[in-house]
């Protein structure tokens, strides 16, 4: 389960060092594999292998009229290891898609991570938090 916000910075390669306290969960359950893809936020989605295969089965098996977003997912895929120093590949076209530069955000969100432009994601939190909580949260508690 990953969780937790890390401001990171690529290097000029376009490589991301992930974080130790997620370094070793990513060794145990996926040998170090993850996968890169687009997401339609904006941002990266990256996964742990064996999460990748979940997400993949069920993206491929969506009907016909999803075949864009099967071609946004899977089309875009890109699969990679952590590298001995703990840093993985950002490939520059998944760079480009998701304007990273140098800047990011690396957020866990359960099963995978979002990363993020750090400046667009800024932005989004912002803008998310002047517009107050959506109707489905109004009777969640904290």
């Amino acid at each position: 389960m990953f969780q937790g916000a890390s401001a990171l910075t690529l290097d000029a390669k376009g490589r991301m060092s992930v974080p130790s306290r997620y370094r070793e969960a990513l060794q145990g359950q996926a040998e170090g594999r993850v996968t890169l893809t687009k997401s339609p936020d904006g941002c990266l989605l990256l996964f742990p292998r064996p999460e990748w295969e979940v997400f993949r089965k069920r993206v491929s098996e969506l009907p016909m009229e999803a075949a864009w977003w099967q071609r946004i997912f899977l089309g875009n895929a890109m699969d990679m290891e952590l590298d001995t120093a703990g840093r993985v590949l950002v490939s520059p076209e998944l760079r480009a898609a998701a304007s990273l530069e140098k800047s990011v955000m690396l957020l866990g969100m359960g099963n995978r991570f979002e990363l993020w432009d750090a400046d667009t994601y800024a932005a989004k939190e912002a803008a998310a938090m002047a517009q107050g909580m959506p109707e489905s949260l109004k009777n969640f508690t904290f």
